[in-house]
């Protein structure tokens, strides 16, 4: 297996949409676990605390998310018994992130040949996100609902470690908020605990490369639109 440079690990980083059912072995799971927990967190707190999902147990909670998710197209009313725990995104969007969200979502969907109004289609593609996208493993994260914002901030940079250790075994991943709307139904089926809030869940696997979706890189703004300079 060629070894990727830290740059290269990053660079190539991407939110994976199908995988292979090449099986990852437990023993690279836990490697990349431990790897991750070296990630910085306030005072050594490390919050994170973490769920693996394989083989029969990822199937029946991705078939019970999967028809919570077509219950609420069937009939919207439902989707008030699914709220996440927190906001991850804005209640109100705005410039420019508003911008950037939907290049992101029509870029993804002009691939896949999805047109504006094509809802069945729009449902078929994030319904993925609820099959793990094929992946053979998927890992949900929570943390202690009594935690701190720092603790959130130590977390992201948990799933980062986490994410860029994958890509050096040949490895890649996706991260997922779309699971959150889904706690009630998840946290049974992984024995997670009523002072737990989930965080987001993670498909990991390796890339089907024949899949068009993984054609899908996202841009990102150069250093020179964000970075203030001061002597």
């Amino acid at each position: 297996m060629e070894t990727l440079t830290v740059e290269d690990a990053i660079t190539s980083r991407k939110s994976v949409r199908a995988f292979t059912k090449d099986p990852v072995s437990k023993e690279t799971i836990k490697k990349l676990l431990n790897i991750s927990a070296r990630a910085p967190s306030g005072t050594n707190t490390q919050p994170w605390k973490v769920y693996v999902l394989e083989g029969q147990a990822l199937h029946n909670l991705c078939e019970k998310v999967c028809a919570a998710y077509d219950s609420i197209a069937a009939n919207p009313e439902l989707e008030k018994e699914y709220q996440a725990s927190y906001d991850y995104y804005p209640s109100k969007w705005f410039s420019p992130y508003i911008d950037r969200r939907r290049e992101n979502g029509w870029s993804l969907y002009g691939l896949l040949g999805i047109a504006k109004g094509e809802k069945d289609k729009m449902h078929a593609q994030h319904r993925k996100n609820f099959e793990a996208f094929g992946a053979p493993v998927c890992i949900f994260f929570t943390i202690d609902k009594e935690l701190g914002k720092g603790s959130m901030l130590d977390y992201g940079m948990f799933l980062q470690s986490l994410m860029i250790a994958a890509r050096g075994e040949g490895l890649d991943t996706c991260p997922q908020a779309a699971w959150n709307h889904y706690a009630k139904i998840i946290f049974p089926l992984i024995g997670a605990k009523d002072n737990e809030m989930l965080v987001c869940g993670m498909s990991l696997g390796y890339v089907n490369k024949a899949d068009i979706v993984n054609t899908f890189h996202t841009p990102r703004v150069g250093a020179e639109e964000f970075t203030t300079w001061l002597s």
